[in-house]
């Protein structure tokens, strides 16, 4: 997918149009699990943001790491957050349940409960919307299209919006 077709440069554009002088970097690697985004985060801070949208944890799923695992690379990365004064909008996950109910019930409570623990406002499922519907993911069924991204951009705009709260704002 083109950059500018990726949610963070559609995320970027639609709150520009709604009055929001954002730059949104993306510090997400394709295909990276939680313990990537953890390796990255001191990059990521290097850029002293105010916001960060924390969206991991779907690749461990697919490749059926343990939950534990998953669970303890996004609570090093919240914790982390919070001390630089990061505010954090957790954008959940939930397992493909061909692992099983057992997998899937401890990977999907990973995001509620993290997000309760470290009082971090949670979108509850990044793909609400776009997962499965072969019109809006390409042929893989796990990577969405762009429009599959317009989606999911529409979807999330108000969590987002909420945490930055009204345009002009300064960070707080």
């Amino acid at each position: 997918m083109a950059p500018e077709d990726a949610y963070p440069a559609k995320l970027e554009a639609a709150l520009k149009v709604k009055g929001y002088d954002v730059r949104i970097i993306n510090a997400g690697v394709s295909g990276d699990t939680s313990a990537g985004g953890l390796a990255r985060l001191d990059w990521a801070l290097g850029d002293h943001p105010d916001y960060a949208l924390v969206e991991l944890g779907s690749n461990d799923a697919l490749r059926g790491l343990e939950p534990t695992e998953t669970r303890s690379n996004l609570d090093h990365i919240l914790g982390a957050l919070e001390q630089a004064k990061v505010k954090v909008l957790l954008m959940g996950m939930l397992a493909p349940r061909n692992w099983g109910t057992d997998y899937a019930q401890r990977f999907d409570r990973i995001y509620p409960d993290l997000a309760a623990q470290h009082r971090v406002p949670l979108y509850p499922f990044f793909l609400d919307g776009v997962a499965l519907d072969p019109k809006l993911n390409q042929a893989d069924m796990l990577h969405p299209t762009p429009a599959g991204v317009d989606v999911i951009v529409h979807r999330t705009l108000p969590a987002v919006e909420a945490l930055l709260g009204p345009p002009g704002a300064a960070p707080s």
